[in-house]
């Protein structure tokens, strides 16, 4: 798997939010399964996400909450780079499962999004930017709503390579997650111990970044301490290399990864 280092792919950023709710079990996360044969984590269970686009960077798209010098200090970027995050999070969610943070003032968010249905297609097929879309619609970025959570680079010996920032946001009242999108072929929501334990069963494939999210959010019992944490944010770039001729790899807690369950990491990671 090593590489020259001319030939490493630089990692292209992106976002991922985890979605949270209070549900009769306790606090439950929202999954999608991606559609089997994707060029990226293809059949993996992960959270809603994906890269960030030239026009997630708009400098003119209004904005709700800490203002961008907090978000840049939290993830360690520039204050561009961590407008474009926070907007591609937000862009993603919508995107993947229609849950939009985003309200017609700064202290509103938008009860129902199936007036959005036709604008949520075109932004999918690239045939609209989000930055358009919130500009017609005059809807601010609630990213507020948002916390940030952590950050996984892609290992090296990928040939796609992300550095992904994650966050954490709980759901608005009246919205509903969804699987309306053409990356999802499934959605479905769990607490942190039943996706693991659907894993171990063998039902689910996670790659250590989602592993890793659902085995921290497994200490919390609701959503209000979850928004209420501030873990720190250190850059997890694991590391690829082969045992016994299999591949593996290693991260920080990856101990619990591999004695857990029968079915270890295999394949592209989702980082």
């Amino acid at each position: 798997m090593s590489e020259e280092p001319d030939l490493v792919p630089t990692p292209k950023d992106a976002s991922t939010v985890i979605l949270v709710r209070d549900g009769d079990p306790g606090l439950e996360l929202f999954l999608l399964r991606r559609v089997g044969g994707m060029a990226f984590a293809g059949g993996m269970t992960v959270f809603p996400g994906g890269g960030v686009d030239l026009s997630d960077a708009d400098a003119s798209l209004e904005w709700a909450g800490p203002p961008v010098e907090w978000w840049a200090e939290r993830f360690g970027v520039d204050p561009s780079r961590a407008k474009a995050l926070v907007c591609a999070a937000v862009r993603e969610t919508f995107e993947e499962c229609g849950v939009l943070l985003a309200g017609e003032t700064h202290d509103t968010v938008v009860a129902d999004t199936s007036q959005y249905r036709a604008d949520r297609e075109r932004l999918e097929k690239r045939e609209l930017t989000f930055g358009e879309f919130l500009t017609r619609e005059n809807l601010v970025i609630r990213a507020d709503l948002l916390r940030p959570w952590a950050n996984w680079i892609t290992p090296i010996g990928e040939k796609r390579r992300y550095d992904t920032r994650f966050f954490v946001a709980v759901v608005p009242e009246g919205q509903q997650a969804d699987g309306e999108t053409s990356e999802a072929a499934a959605v479905s929501w769990h607490t942190p111990e039943a996706a693991i334990a659907q894993w171990r069963r063998g039902e689910s494939i996670l790659l250590p970044p989602t592993w890793t999210q659902l085995e921290t959010l497994s200490r919390f019992s609701e959503t209000a301490s979850v928004l209420a944490a501030e873990p720190e944010i250190e850059p997890i770039l694991p590391l690829l290399h082969t045992v016994d001729g299999t591949l593996r790899v290693d991260f920080p807690g990856m101990d619990g990864y591999y004695e857990a369950g029968p079915h270890p990491w295999a394949g592209p990671s989702r980082a």
